[in-house]
């Protein structure tokens, strides 16, 4: 059984996560016609359009309701209120989310309550969603800021089955894709294309591929997403044949959809390396009652000769990774696959998840903690955001860059790693970071003779040749 070992200090001294908000907007951003609304400061909206723009390299759509000292004592009810009427009035957005910080939290603000007021003195935006999301910054991470935001947006715009007239099945093709916050917009472009290939049509929600995967518009500017999960189709997920949920931190809003719809669940808990998605081929040819298209098929086995070739470099490796839970799993998972020993396992903070992690022990705490453990034990490998480079580089060991935030290199956040392609290219991506990079190198040999003058090594070898005598 794991050890989880909890926090044995009192602050973040070089910190691994990112916030809820941060989290909330990511999941709000996946939607067509979407914005997001941190009540808080502006420092704090700020900060976390500072993470997205740096990462996706995008304009960010992102509001604020400018808390200041007099709201945060007095209260900020009304920044609430008029913050969602004037984003409506200015953009018609088809989605708002309001989306708590620790400063709204510590204050005690009641979001739900301030949504519902909206409501009442503005009948005529009653065709605006908006859907309040408790996310202070002070707890949870970017992983469970998504799961929440999800979670509330299905309770909030997913209608029952009863008063909606569906039913699964109805829409012979469709399959709900719920998916979380660790999936790339190139992850769902590869995953768009394994459904298709069982004649299948896939619903993601959220869909980030279609609203930050960096495509040109005809717009000149747009103040809310272009692109994304268009409101419209929620009303249609429980005329679907299934849903598939990928991520362990997603169980709640999965539970939720299928109270709220009766289609059935096929839950993964990521799809890195054979094994996982072995599990998801499995699934879709069930859904589908199609074989196994033979593209898929060599893909599988191209995957297999990549864990052959790579083998001797992964084999015995000790990585250490940092990551929020789900990617950590994944992660753990795929390494393991192919040999390799995680020596250090850093998440950011405590979920049901870890318990199930196939690793000695997990420590929730920041990469301060993992290079401490890393260096303990002799760490050949990091895996982690970019905030990890400079720990990489203490350790002496090379890093794959993988996670959220990744500002230091141009399209990290369009990699593809699920599915047989991508697992794939992610085994050749650690074995030539393990080839290229000098780690236990056997010392220089230089011998005494080349270090002493002529002379000196004449005299020597004399006495030398007079001592064996």
């Amino acid at each position: 059984m794991v050890d989880i070992l909890k926090r044995n200090k009192a602050l973040s001294v070089n910190p691994l996560k990112a916030s809820q908000p941060i989290g909330g907007s990511l999941a709000t951003l996946g939607f067509n016609r979407a914005m997001p609304m941190l009540h808080g400061s502006q420092g704090c909206t700020a900060f976390a359009k500072v993470f997205f723009v740096r990462h996706f390299r995008e304009p960010i759509p992102l509001q604020s309701t400018a808390m200041d000292q007099g709201s945060s004592v007095m209260g900020a009810d009304e920044n609430v209120v008029e913050g969602i009427k004037t984003i409506a009035e200015k953009s018609r957005p088809a989605l708002i989310t309001i989306l708590t910080t620790g400063l709204a939290e510590t204050q005690g603000a009641d979001v739900h309550r301030n949504v519902r007021e909206f409501r009442e003195a503005n009948p005529e935006f009653a065709d605006v969603a908006v859907v309040a999301v408790n996310t202070p910054d002070f707890t949870g991470s970017v992983e469970t800021g998504f799961a929440a935001t999800l979670t509330e947006i299905i309770r909030a715009l997913l209608p029952d089955a009863k008063e909606a007239g569906t039913y699964p099945g109805k829409r012979k093709r469709q399959v709900n894709v719920l998916v979380n916050y660790m999936l790339t917009p190139g992850d769902l472009e590869a995953l768009r294309d394994i459904f298709e290939q069982f004649q299948l049509r896939p619903v993601f929600v959220p869909d980030i591929s279609d609203s930050l995967d960096g495509c040109l518009t005809d717009e000149d500017f747009s103040p809310v997403t272009i692109g994304g999960t268009l409101i419209s189709e929620m009303a249609t997920l429980g005329d679907a044949l299934a849903t598939i949920v990928i991520g362990p931190s997603l169980a709640k809003a999965a539970e939720l959809l299928e109270q709220k719809t009766g289609v059935p669940t096929y839950a993964l808990d990521h799809l890195y390396g054979l094994k996982a998605n072995d599990a998801l081929i499995s699934a879709l040819a069930e859904i589908s009652g199609h074989d196994v298209p033979e593209r898929i098929e060599r893909q599988r086995s191209q995957l297999q000769d990549a864990m052959l070739d790579t083998h001797f470099m992964l084999g015995q490796l000790r990585i250490a990774i940092a990551a929020d839970a789900d990617l950590l799993n994944a992660f753990v998972d795929q390494v393991q696959e192919m040999g390799a020993e995680v020596v250090a396992a850093v998440t950011s903070c405590n979920v049901p998840l870890l318990s199930r992690i196939s690793v000695a022990s997990i420590k929730i705490g920041d990469l301060e903690d993992m290079e401490l453990i890393g260096k303990a034990n002799k760490v050949q490998l990091v895996i982690g955001n970019s905030h990890a480079v400079d720990t990489a580089e203490r350790l002496g060991t090379p890093i794959l860059r993988a996670g959220f935030p990744l500002y230091d290199i141009i399209g990290g956040y369009q990699k593809t790693w699920i599915g047989y392609r991508g697992s794939r290219q992610t085994l050749f991506d650690l074995a030539n970071l393990v080839i290229n990079y000098s780690h236990e190198e056997i010392p220089v040999y230089r011998s005494i003779y080349g270090q002493k003058p002529a002379s000196e090594i004449t005299e020597l070898n004399s006495s030398k040749a007079l001592s064996c005598h």
